[in-house]
């Protein structure tokens, strides 16, 4: 009997998740039941994930720099990466920037339901102006600091310092090419292994992803907000989800006019990865399975793929740039403040920066559009007109941030075979 294929397993998963949670949701003890033993199984999933986040970069980048064996090759690959990234970025901004302004939904949002919003979430939008306001102090070129690490060990050891790893990884690959191949051959050889072994691990973790699943969509149900809040933002989710709808088709007419590739097939070899994204609502958890899909079910080389991806799932965050600007404009809709052509531009230019510096994990987007909120002088306090949708938000931006990477994958590959 042929088994099930692994999409439609997480999606037996997700679907089931969500039955169970609302049927244990009308039992007074049902709640409580799933937080306290159901949930957990869904952490310790994406702990798996995340723990080979760290190993699967510093193998495959190292692996991936010393089988170009060839320097001219790898600045190639890194300056066209490093446009498109950017390019996508952009684009994706000024779609968002284009919904919000049509639809308005920050017009739909009464003075009553703004101040009970603001009161019901106004310590948790306090808790990320403190982070954000970290950030804004540190100096111009911090960022650059914060690219090299003191401690690779210190480094590898938080999800949060991705760059760090990468920085390292393509460092240590680079230093790899420039000694005699005699000496660097069993260096590279361990590497080689060790990536095996990871890719291995990752079969074995995918094995349990639709149990993992299952646990993530029940616990996210059972905490959701009230249907009244949800119902008073629907504009806003609106917004944000037609936006990436909108980006996913241009990605698509990508794919099929410029890559030459068949959209139908690139959906579908990445389907595994997209769901896994909206489950955990994070592309590092989820970058072990996009490169497994881009390189087996999309033909990606293995040098590209683990070259694009990393960095990809560090500074390429489309999904999160697009929602920036989308919750950017409403906030300042539903406060009564027009935003002129200069001012939304500016937003364009912070958000794209800012969507580099998000890290990949669940929240970090929040942080930055506080950065985008100062930027074009509205109300920071207004992030907590956001907070009781951010959440399925998350998931659904997640998913796109992980789409834009897999598409400039197949891009970076297509040029470098020209």
């Amino acid at each position: 009997m042929k088994s099930i294929a692994l999409h439609w397993r997480i999606l037996i998963g997700m679907a089931l998740g969500v039955i169970v949670a609302l049927i244990m949701s009308k039992i007074e003890w049902g709640p409580a039941l799933i937080t306290d033993f159901v949930k957990p199984f869904g952490t310790i999933f994406i702990n798996g994930l995340k723990l080979i986040a760290v190993p699967l970069i510093l193998a495959s980048l190292i692996k991936g720099v010393s089988d170009l064996k060839d320097l001219s090759r790898l600045s190639q690959m890194g300056l066209r990466t490093i446009l498109t990234y950017v390019f996508t970025t952009i684009l994706a901004v000024s779609v968002g920037l284009m919904v919000v302004n049509v639809v308005a939904p920050g017009k739909q949002i009464t003075e009553q339901t703004r101040n009970e919003l603001v009161e019901a979430y106004g310590g948790e939008a306090a808790k990320k102006q403190e982070q954000a306001q970290q950030q804004i102090q540190a100096g111009p070129l911090q960022a650059l600091v914060d690219l090299v690490p003191s401690n690779i060990i210190g480094a590898a050891a938080n999800n949060g310092n991705m760059l760090q790893v990468i920085f390292f990884a393509l460092f240590f690959g680079v230093s790899l090419i420039m000694i005699p191949e005699t000496s660097g051959a069993p260096v590279k050889a361990f590497f080689d292994g060790l990536n095996d072994v990871i890719l291995k691990m990752i079969d074995l973790i995918m094995a349990l992803a639709p149990y993992g699943v299952f646990a993530l969509m029940a616990a996210l149900v059972v905490e959701a907000p009230s249907a009244d809040l949800f119902a008073a933002l629907l504009w806003y989710a609106l917004c944000v989800v037609i936006g990436l709808v909108l980006l996913v088709l241009i990605y698509l007419l990508i794919i099929r006019f410029v890559i030459g590739r068949n959209p139908l097939e690139f959906i579908k070899g990445i389907s595994p990865a997209q769901l896994l994204a909206f489950s955990t609502s994070s592309s590092a958890a989820t970058l072990p399975v996009t490169m497994e899909c881009v390189e087996e079910e999309l033909g990606v080389r293995k040098e590209v793929a683990s070259f694009v991806l990393p960095i990809g799932a560090t500074i390429n965050m489309d999904g999160t740039s697009l929602y920036q600007a989308v919750a950017a404009v409403f906030i300042a809709q539903a406060f009564g403040m027009d935003l002129d052509f200069a001012t939304q531009m500016g937003i364009v230019a912070t958000a794209t920066l800012a969507s580099i510096g998000s890290a990949a994990v669940p929240g970090a987007g929040m942080v930055m559009l506080i950065i985008v909120l100062a930027q074009a002088g509205i109300p920071e306090a207004g992030l907590a007109l956001i907070f009781a949708v951010d959440r399925p938000l998350d998931m659904c931006r997640t998913v796109i941030n992980v789409t834009g990477d897999a598409m400039v994958s197949l891009w970076v590959n297509k040029s470098q075979e020209e």
